[in-house]
């Protein structure tokens, strides 16, 4: 992994294994991940609070401590291996509303970087719902309220003019 890769998400998507799979017996287990998983979705939705990382740390510890099985004993440890290791990408989805993975779809914002741009019109000819606009020689610009994310121009442009 490097870092076009969301930690959050990465947690959030170890978390929903642990969900699914939980059977059910113990309390913390079964509605602790659910809780968990709810703060996470709230993190990466672009509607969490910086009080959400100390209640998912919180929470997380008390699961591994209390839970019955292996699965629940465990099931905290990408989030908290997460938040040791990258509490600032945490701190920047809660405090800027941002995702530098731009993974996070609800608080990416993909900009073309004029200095790199070419203006030469892959992304425009490639975007599914048409958020680029530009004619020419000119430098493409995104509309954000069209664009839906999908990371088409990131991938197309060969000049790496597109980003957050």
């Amino acid at each position: 992994m490097d870092d076009t890769k969301c930690m959050v998400c990465l947690a959030k998507f170890y978390l929903e294994f642990t969900v699914d799979e939980s059977c059910g017996k113990c309390t913390p287990c079964r509605i602790g991940t659910k809780r968990m998983l709810e703060i996470l979705e709230r993190i990466c939705n672009g509607e969490g609070s910086e009080l959400d990382i100390y209640k998912l740390e919180k929470l997380a510890i008390n699961i591994k401590n209390a839970s019955i099985c292996g699965l629940g004993q465990s099931a905290p440890n990408p989030v908290l291996s997460t938040i040791k290791y990258f509490r600032e990408e945490y701190r920047q989805h809660v405090l800027e509303k941002e995702c530098k993975a731009l993974e996070c779809k609800a608080m990416a914002k993909i900009t073309i970087h004029p200095e790199k741009c070419k203006a030469c019109g892959l992304c425009q000819k490639n975007c599914p719902v048409g958020a680029i606009k530009g004619e020419g020689r000119e430098t493409r610009v995104i509309d954000q309220d069209k664009c839906i994310k999908c990371g088409t121009c990131l991938t197309t442009c060969p000049f790496k003019a597109i980003g957050n």
